[in-house]
């Protein structure tokens, strides 16, 4: 997709394509990690796509200055963009900053950088697996 027809996107259809791609690599580490019961593959993939999960992720982002300028920016975006939508399980701050990692994923796969989503997704995992005291 052209540079110039991105621009024209709101962060928040960036989340909306973001959560789909975050959610997909998380159930395909899951299922690689373990054929098992969907109900067992479910619980484990929510341990990673929560949003207090993703929200400890973009806190871990920004304490490791892992963004760049422009990459910061679009999380930040996201982060404070008006939703439609409110959190169920998790506080609205933790939602926002969820809301902000999925912008940023999704503009990345936008922009077809696809290695640098791999490269922040492993990331993503590594933080929740440290947090969770589990391993994907």
């Amino acid at each position: 997709m052209e540079e110039k027809l991105i621009k024209t996107y709101s962060p928040v259809t960036f989340a909306f394509l973001g959560d789909a791609v975050y959610s997909l690599y998380i159930r395909e580490k899951v299922v690689i990690f373990a054929n098992t019961s969907p109900k067992k593959l479910h619980a484990r993939t929510s341990a990673y796509v929560s949003a207090s999960a993703q929200a400890y992720v973009a806190d871990r982002f920004l304490e490791d200055e892992v963004l760049s300028e422009e990459e910061l920016d679009i999380y930040k975006r996201g982060k404070n963009a008006h939703t439609a939508t409110s959190a169920k399980n998790a506080s609205q701050a933790d939602y926002h900053k969820a809301t902000g990692v999925e912008a940023l994923i999704g503009w990345l796969y936008l922009k077809e950088e696809h290695s640098r989503v791999d490269e922040l997704m492993k990331l993503a995992v590594k933080y929740t697996d440290e947090r969770k005291k589990v391993k994907l």
